[in-house]
């Protein structure tokens, strides 16, 4: 691929990918706060016979939102949040192979010297295997437990970064771990959180109760993603800064290690 094409595509998946990412991540970040405020009010909701609330004002304007965990009625309509995550996925797959699959950066000869084709291998069942674990894990008996399944899930990334830095560059270690983050991210708005969603949806309007199983699920799914949120971003902008990240004789480390603090700065978002 000739330099300047690889420039200007690398320029405008980024782009996509940046303003993608900031709608998806601040839609997050937006129903996550609201939600905590939504529990300071439930109390007094209760009280007064009325739904949880939250009063909001903004561009000179005042909102109002009520929480309804079983309503009535639905209108014909929703927006359903879904595009934004698709998009940033999408554009951020892209910008893998183009980056990394063709663009040189992902092996190293002082970390292996595996060839090109194992190492593409090896990055795209990083994203497989590692959403396949996710799964299964939180799907399983385990994800009742959510400290335990938690924390054997930050086990398997310590292990993951380990091993990666130790077979494909330092730079792409750090990208296919976040690459994994974002997977995870918006496999869990398509896979769990959008068709619990629907199923709600569908009994509401049929006039049968609802699972409340689903929307603890999907909230579930939702509060996962709030905090992979902050390591993911810190991945996404280390290559910016190779002597403190990948490039570090302790990069594995460096990354275990912002990873945790990371999701541990996520748990203030739940601060109403």
């Amino acid at each position: 691929m000739p330099p300047a094409v690889s420039e200007w595509s690398g320029l405008i998946l980024r782009w996509i990918h940046i303003l993608a990412g900031i709608y998806w991540i601040g839609q997050t970040y937006y129903f996550t706060k609201l939600d905590a405020r939504m529990g300071v009010d439930e109390e007094a909701a209760r009280a007064a016979g009325r739904p949880p609330q939250v009063w909001m004002v903004h561009s000179g304007s005042f909102s109002v939102v009520d929480k309804h965990t079983s309503p009535k009625m639905v209108p014909g309509k929703f927006y359903w949040f879904r595009w934004e995550a698709l998009v940033t996925w999408v554009s951020g797959f892209l910008l893998l192979g183009l980056l990394y699959y063709s663009g040189g950066l992902l092996l190293d000869d002082s970390v292996s010297n595996i060839g090109l084709g194992t190492g593409v291998a090896i990055g795209l069942c990083t994203l497989v295997v590692g959403f396949t674990v996710y799964e299964g894990i939180w799907m399983s008996p385990l994800g009742r437990s959510p400290r335990l399944a938690a924390t054997i899930s930050y086990l398997l990334v310590v292990a993951l970064a380990y091993g990666l830095t130790h077979v494909i560059s330092g730079r792409a270690a750090y990208m296919h771990v976040g690459a994994l983050f974002g997977t995870i991210m918006a496999a869990n708005v398509w896979m769990r959180i959008l068709p619990a969603t629907r199923k709600m949806l569908n009994a509401i309007r049929e006039g049968k109760p609802h699972d409340a199983a689903l929307a603890e699920r999907a909230k579930g799914r939702t509060i996962h993603n709030t905090y992979i949120t902050i390591p993911l971003i810190f991945l996404m902008i280390s290559n910016h800064f190779p002597t403190a990240t990948y490039g570090s004789d302790y990069n594995w480390q460096v990354l275990s290690a912002m990873v945790l603090v990371g999701a541990v700065a996520a748990k203030f978002v739940y601060r109403p």
